[in-house]
């Protein structure tokens, strides 16, 4: 086998350590669902910002609050976030007639929204801090496997080391290949997700003040 050959990726994986192999496979394991999440949310977030945009200007178009009401009720969509507070607030205004409870069932079906749009946010967090030291751990375990494999040769050269070393090195290589995407899609999905609370909670006190007009207190 040529050195090149035993230096080709799929070789140095095939004949790393037993230990090594099975980080490089929990990592990979991360990376494959990490990208699904980041996929998933990206697709989510964006489908629940273009529906709050749309949402807002029906609202601020000065339509019919109970028209808006019963589109509310016929849209069962799950990024009709800011859709799915305005008629909690709406349908329990029309009930009781009270500001107060208006705004707590708005407050309710807010923070469920939110929980919601923060699932998995924290998984993407864990593979971006944790995955380099599950790679190290791996690459310096590697390390250690092959200086022991060359404790009792007599001429230990650089060609001998190198193969073990590039094993080990994989590892390392392929929990920053988890963890850079991850830390990148959090910060992003984090961000997004703040900016949309804002808005929410920006309409609920607006939709309280105009519930607040309409019963003249």
């Amino acid at each position: 086998m040529t050195t090149t050959q035993d230096l080709s990726f799929l070789s140095l994986v095939l004949n790393a350590s037993l230990l090594v192999q099975l980080v490089m496979l929990l990592l990979l394991g991360m990376s494959i669902a990490s990208w699904t999440i980041i996929f998933k949310k990206t697709a989510v977030l964006r489908g629940v910002r273009q529906d709050t945009e749309r949402f807002e200007r029906d609202f601020w178009s000065g339509g019919d609050l109970n028209t808006l009401l019963e589109a509310a009720q016929r849209n069962t969509r799950s990024d009709a976030v800011l859709e799915h507070i305005f008629e909690a607030g709406m349908q329990e205004f029309m009930k009781v007639r009270e500001i107060d409870a208006a705004r707590r069932a708005m407050k309710a079906t807010y923070q469920r929204e939110m929980d919601a749009l923060e699932a998995n946010l924290p998984f993407l967090a864990s593979v971006g801090s944790v995955s380099p030291y599950i790679g190290l751990f791996g690459t310096v375990w590697g390390i250690m496997h092959s200086f022991r494999g060359l404790a009792n040769v007599q001429n230990a050269t650089l060609s001998a080391v190198a193969p073990g070393i590039a094993e080990a090195l994989i590892a390392t290589a392929i929990g920053l290949f988890a963890a850079i995407p991850a830390v990148v899609a959090y910060n992003r999905a984090a961000t997004d997700v703040d900016r949309l609370a804002i808005r929410f909670e920006t309409f609920i006190e607006e939709f309280t003040n105009i519930l607040q007009r309409q019963t003249g207190r």
